[in-house]
């Protein structure tokens, strides 16, 4: 087929019409001819394939069209006639069509939508949102894919009626504000009528929300039952999705809401309500990267012809090439325990292709690998030693429940780095400032003094490592954790904000009671050099609107598994003493 005309000018476009030129496609079992070149005639860019040309038989009903395939290209300008005079040729755009749009079959596979677009055909579903959905994510009205937004007019009085403060709903508030004046002032006036057609979701570079967002603009009659009473705001929000459905029988109407008791008098009216999952990194806590991989029982016989091996430094690498690799992630940890045989410890250090390369691991569970007098007790803790004392590792998650010694091991591998190996300059310790039952109001003194109260686990892990055998007696003791007090700093999680931490090895304690975008907000601190240690309980949250599901620990978790400067462990044996283990389990 003849190409397209080149461009004339530099860096200049094809015409449009070049990029719908479709090659012809022949029949099967027939020969392809060339016809022979006419030299009266040009190759234009406009000329269409075979492909969008129709041919009718002249004794046949349109309703029955049956393609010829043509092999000359034929110019859109005018219908060609065959040489055969019962069969009759039309250029498929044109309005001359012999063959009806409801009967005749498509000369092409019809295309998907573009940029996340619906059908026509396709009803897409209005969802209605509470205030809390918008203070808990200020980007949520971006997430609702193809479908419709809409907000009551009592969502932004609520919304006004929280705007003032530092706190992280205000915040939140104050963004949302934003966003919804950006897609505001892109309509070309503000008469009523333009503002019930809705404002296009993506016209403000959020290509992936193909909906559009609706104000209430006039007011709903809609009676609600006699024992809701009518002042209250969640009941004002019901009767709009109310007023909606019964405006609208044939679309969905949805009620978005992270209140609970409300999604439960919605539903016992008869409306659809759902909570705000998009924030949650898992829907099943269970599903969380462990970080650890148990090897099967006949790795070595399915693995070892294939393998290669060597030693370097004391330490063997494998490589190893199987139905294994494709299931394995960069640092993950990998373990065979079989009975008879020697242990094997390993951590996955690169995977190339169908190839992976295993190193064995450091037994720290060993007296003389001691970490300041802490030594692993079992097979996880010696696994998050090794991450935690590892160079390479810029960032390590420690999960698990009480008492399995997330805290003790951070710290004792980080007065090892600090003190002994001067890796790191020095320790800091931040967390959250949540607490388990009634606040007891301020706290006075300097930002280190304030949060002392907060660090008792600090204060009691620094008695357990400052406990060792010692020859200096009690003043040699003294000074001991008076040099190892002058290293650790403590720090107020509100005064993050712009901080950059150089060649520090920074505890982050109690991190599943983070947000995602507060635990962004510290992981973006670290500097050249740096080290950042998360530890937490997702068993033990205790800030509202947060579940094992969309902590910021589970959020980050998830999101560095398989980069090749971090680790996760999940400890699962509790080391703290026979009551907290038995506790953990019945209680």
């Amino acid at each position: 087929m003849p190409l397209p005309k080149p461009p004339t000018k530099r860096a200049s476009r094809l015409e449009a019409t070049a990029f719908d030129t479709n090659p012809a496609v022949s029949k099967p079992g027939t020969s392809r001819q060339t016809p022979p070149a006419k030299p009266a005639r040009k190759a234009s860019p406009s000329a269409r394939s075979v492909g969008e040309y129709e041919t009718v038989p002249a004794a046949q009903t349109p309703a029955q069209p049956t393609p010829v395939a043509l092999e000359a290209p034929i110019k859109a300008s005018k219908p060609v006639a065959s040489a055969t005079p019962a069969v009759q040729t039309t250029f498929a755009p044109a309005p001359q069509r012999q063959v009806s749009a409801a009967t005749a079959k498509p000369a092409t596979a019809p295309r998907k939508p573009r940029n996340g677009k619906r059908n026509a055909d396709e009803a897409p579903k209005l969802f209605v949102l509470d205030t809390n959905v918008l203070m808990h994510d200020p980007m949520s009205l971006f997430r609702f894919e193809e479908h419709d937004i809409y907000l009551p007019m009592i969502t932004l009085e609520e919304l006004d009626g929280h705007k003032k403060g530092m706190t992280e709903v205000a915040r939140n508030v104050r963004q949302v504000s934003r966003e919804l004046d950006a897609l505001a002032s892109g309509l070309q006036g503000s008469s009523v009528e333009e503002m019930a057609k809705g404002m296009p979701l993506d016209c403000t570079g959020h290509k992936e929300a193909g909906g559009k967002l609706f104000f209430q603009t006039q007011l709903l009659d809609t009676v609600l039952p006699i024992g809701l009473p009518q002042g209250k705001a969640d009941n004002q929000i019901l009767g709009v999705v109310q007023a909606l459905k019964a405006k609208d029988p044939a679309r969905e109407v949805v009620l978005v809401s992270k209140d609970i008791n409300m999604r439960i008098k919605a539903r016992a009216l008869g409306l659809a309500a759902e909570d705000y999952r998009n924030d949650k990194t898992l829907e099943d806590s269970d599903l969380l990267y462990t970080g650890v991989q148990a090897l099967p029982a006949d790795f070595w016989d399915r693995h070892g012809k294939t393998m290669e091996s060597w030693s370097q430094g004391g330490i063997t690498f494998y490589r190893i090439s199987g139905p294994l690799v494709p299931s394995l992630l960069v640092n993950e940890l990998l373990y065979l325990e079989a009975p008879g045989a020697a242990p094997l410890y390993a951590k996955v250090m690169e995977i190339t292709g169908k190839t992976a390369v295993l190193r064995t691991l450091k037994d720290y569970g060993n007296q003389k690998h001691a970490v300041w007098g802490v030594t692993a007790r079992n097979r996880e803790q010696n696994f998050a030693l090794n991450l935690l004392l590892d160079p390479d590792c810029d960032f390590v998650t420690l999960t698990g429940t009480a008492g399995t010694g997330k805290t003790l091991l951070a710290l004792a591998a980080g007065l090892s780095q600090v003190l002994d190996e001067r890796r790191y300059s020095e320790i800091i310790v931040t967390r959250v400032t949540v607490p388990v039952g009634e606040d007891i109001g301020f706290l006075p003194g300097t930002e280190e003094e304030k949060m002392s109260p907060w660090m008792g686990a600090l204060d009691d892990n620094l008695e357990v490592l400052g406990r060792g055998d010692s020859t200096a007696g009690e003043w040699g003791r003294a000074a001991t954790n008076d040099l190892v007090r002058s290293k650790i700093k403590i720090k107020s999680l509100n005064f993050m904000r712009g901080r950059t931490f150089l060649n520090k090895y920074v505890i982050i304690d109690e991190a599943q009671n983070l947000t995602p975008k507060q635990m962004k907000t510290l992981i973006t601190r670290a500097g050249p050099g740096t080290k950042i240690v998360c530890l937490g309980n997702l068993a033990q949250i205790d800030t509202p609107y947060l579940t094992e599901g969309s902590s910021g620990l589970t959020y980050a978790v998830d999101r560095f598994k398989g980069w090749a400067h971090s680790g996760h462990v999940t400890l699962a044996r509790g080391e703290r003493s026979r009551l907290a283990d038995f506790a953990s389990e019945v209680l």
